[in-house]
């Protein structure tokens, strides 16, 4: 135990400290703009329903990571099967991806679920006025935490139980992104060694 080196660095900090922000922001205004603008019901417990499916993903992800072995993927990226230098990647970088989706999305979509629940409240209440809107308001936020509590005590089950086939699932998600779009995570620009006199 004790082995892992962190590769959290003060660069990276900064950086998810800056997407967290942004995500936010983005999740918030969906979240306002279903509810307020929009006044649909409907349309904002389909917002919710996909808030909470992040939220769930993100938490087998993070905990799955934290659970594999790179073992098999190096063998599989050996073989250059599709998807394994992408998972071994993940688990190498095990630390930051758990706190990209444990810390960061997984707490982000929390907040936004519970958001959305009082809004969605207040749109029952107006349709509703003799609705008591401080019973509904903890009915509703209940309702929601014992939806994502379950859901993620499975979601554990689940990446802890097969770690390295979920990361390797992963793994071919962003493979197939890298190939349809050229971005990948992992990639970082060399710098030239000629500029240097090398």
């Amino acid at each position: 135990m004790g082995n892992k080196k962190s590769t959290v660095s003060g660069r990276y900090i900064v950086f998810v400290g800056i997407v967290s922000l942004l995500l936010a922001i983005v999740f918030t205004f969906f979240s306002e703009y279903f509810t307020s603008k929009l006044n649909s019901i409907v349309l904002a417990l389909v917002f919710l329903s996909f808030v909470i499916l992040i939220n769930i993903a993100a938490d087998v992800v993070g905990t799955a990571v934290t659970a594999a072995s790179h073992v098999p993927f190096n063998a599989k990226s050996a073989k250059k099967i599709r998807g394994a230098s992408h998972g071994l990647q993940l688990v190498k970088n095990a630390d930051k991806v758990a706190n990209l989706t444990n810390d960061m999305l997984s707490d982000i979509t929390t907040t936004v679920g519970g958001a959305l629940g009082i809004s969605i409240a207040l749109q029952v209440i107006s349709l509703n006025p003799g609705i008591s809107q401080f019973w509904l308001n903890i009915l509703i936020t209940a309702f929601i935490a014992a939806v994502i509590v379950s859901a993620k005590a499975y979601s554990k089950k689940i990446a802890l139980s097969y770690p390295n086939d979920v990361i390797f699932f992963v793994g071919r998600i962003l493979a197939a992104i890298e190939e349809t779009t050229g971005y990948s995570p992992f990639k970082k620009k060399r710098i030239s060694r000629g500029k240097r006199g090398d």
